[in-house]
């Protein structure tokens, strides 16, 4: 699996901790952020990568997963952390452990003025739903982010959300 060349490299080194983490199963919905990673995961034969309809499903996902003894990430952009706030009191109250990976909308540069408030909010409404949020907003934090994320959610039994800036996804425009 080769990258374009052009290509950002931290994608690449998520998937490589969700591998020595022993990820096996990943929820996403479709995000143009999460590409890369998704097309990683889906390769992977010892991942099942499976698309939702909607992102509160990856949380009841990533319950089911942990009962039956796999680890599951979630993959999601900002705009979908909306989306889970009540299925996160399942996780809470089960105290099971999650990891979300967040591509941030509504912020640097970001064309679609919908994407603005829940992109303001994100933070703390996850901080209120119990949750230990870290951020990554250059190429070279990524690796070392999601490694102490991965061992808080997994190794501590937390609720955890690595939110990836808009900065490393990009400038997104608006195609007419």
């Amino acid at each position: 699996m080769n990258a374009p060349v052009n290509a950002p490299v931290w994608p690449d080194r998520i998937f490589a901790a969700l591998q020595r983490a022993g990820i096996r199963q990943v929820g996403y919905v479709p995000d143009a952020g999460h590409s890369r990673l998704i097309e990683c995961c889906r390769a992977d034969d010892k991942m099942h990568a499976v698309a939702l309809t909607t992102e509160e499903e990856g949380v009841a996902l990533a319950a089911g997963a942990w009962l039956g003894g796999d680890r599951c990430v979630l993959l999601m952009q900002s705009s979908g952390v909306g989306n889970c706030i009540n299925m996160l009191s399942l996780i809470r109250t089960c105290k099971f452990p999650m990891l979300m990976l967040v591509t941030m909308r509504g912020e640097w540069e970001e064309f679609n003025p919908w994407q603005v408030p829940m992109g303001a909010i994100v933070e703390p409404v996850l901080k209120l739903c119990d949750a230990e949020v870290y951020r990554a907003r250059k190429p070279e934090e990524v690796a070392p982010t999601v490694e102490r994320a991965l061992e808080q959610a997994f190794g501590g039994g937390r609720i955890v959300a690595m939110l990836l800036s808009q900065e490393l996804i990009g400038k997104k425009v608006w195609v007419k």
